[in-house]
């Protein structure tokens, strides 16, 4: 048993000297735009300068972190989260991050926690909608704002897909009552284990950190049909990199070192803006889950071991604070 446990345990020191000579050589790897990216089926990642210069910034702390999760880890391996708002580049970021691992000799693999809702995309939204408007409604009721007049009004805005917007409270006021109500029910659905499987997720890495050679691993498309799971080689993998929005949060367990992409609510609104050829903006209710996803993000902020801004500055926990005038 003691024979066992000694070989492990150099194997995990094999693997942080590599990381060792990883920090030294970062500065001289080049990445092209076509690396393996994460498992979500249809996924379609652009590397750009800014995803590979932000990569390398974090890349050098990231090291110095998985030594002290590393170390203490028999099988020297180490589950790492990128996670942030929409459009931050966490997918192109954490396969960057990936490929610099790999380049150095330290096995790594891209998981997408986007796998992982219990609904495929289709259904998931309809289920924010529906639980958006039943709370809204509900709350209307018990604030007493309910009357026909008002349905007959609410009823012209969904079919508008426009119930969520902020605007109709400047000349109804009445509806505050319901977008906030509606809110409130949203986010109590956002991020939450009723929308995803996350303690599926947390098996996962745990599994992980205990030594597994082989992870079944779910692949989520867009249909019903698109549904299954791939048999992954870890074998020679030491460390597991999950990008998600939910990376950092307190639903899960088994996260080492979360890394935060921070997005203010205006870059993020800018960068969609820019991503949109058509010029149209989102949906007030897309909007609203942006909001409230991006507050989640803030909340769970302090535990976050590494945090890079848009403009990719490195900044602690004190540095958030100022951002956001906590």
């Amino acid at each position: 048993m003691n024979t066992q446990y000694n070989k492990i345990s150099a194997n995990a020191e094999a693997v942080i000297a590599k990381l060792a000579m990883a920090q030294e050589k970062v500065a001289t790897l080049n990445i092209p735009a076509d690396i393996p990216h994460g498992d979500m089926p249809g996924d379609k990642i652009e590397i750009g300068d800014s995803h590979i210069a932000k990569a390398k910034t974090i890349f050098p702390k990231l090291v110095d972190e998985l030594k002290k999760v590393m170390e203490k880890n028999q099988y020297g391996r180490a589950v790492v989260a990128v996670c942030g708002g929409s459009g931050v580049g966490k997918s192109e970021i954490a396969s960057c991050l990936s490929y610099l691992l790999e380049q150095s000799g330290i096995g790594s693999y891209t998981m997408s926690g986007d796998n992982y809702p219990h609904r495929i995309p289709m259904y998931n939204d309809a289920e924010r909608l529906h639980i958006f408007r039943e709370s809204g409604i509900r709350a209307m009721v018990d604030e007493g704002v309910m009357s026909p007049e008002h349905m007959e009004t609410l009823k012209k805005w969904q079919i508008a897909e426009d119930d969520a917007n902020k605007a109709h409270e400047e000349t109804d006021t009445w509806f505050r009552s319901y977008r906030e109500g509606g809110a409130r029910g949203l986010n109590g659905y956002l991020g939450t284990p009723n929308e995803t499987d996350f303690a599926e997720v947390d098996q996962i890495m745990k599994a992980f950190k205990d030594g597994a050679d082989q992870l079944y691993l779910k692949r989520m498309g867009r249909d019903e049909a698109s549904l299954w799971y791939d048999c992954v080689d870890m074998s020679k993998k030491q460390v597991l990199i999950v990008e998600w929005t939910h990376g950092n949060s307190d639903y899960m367990t088994q996260v080492d070192i979360p890394v935060l992409l921070n997005s203010t609510p205006q870059e993020t609104l800018e960068h969609r803006r820019s991503r949109n050829r058509d010029g149209k903006l989102d949906s007030p209710f897309t909007t609203l889950v942006l909001e409230l996803e991006q507050q989640k993000l803030v909340d769970q902020a302090h535990k976050a071991k590494i945090i890079i801004t848009k403009a990719g500055e490195l900044i602690d926990y004190e540095g958030f604070k100022k951002l956001y005038n906590m």
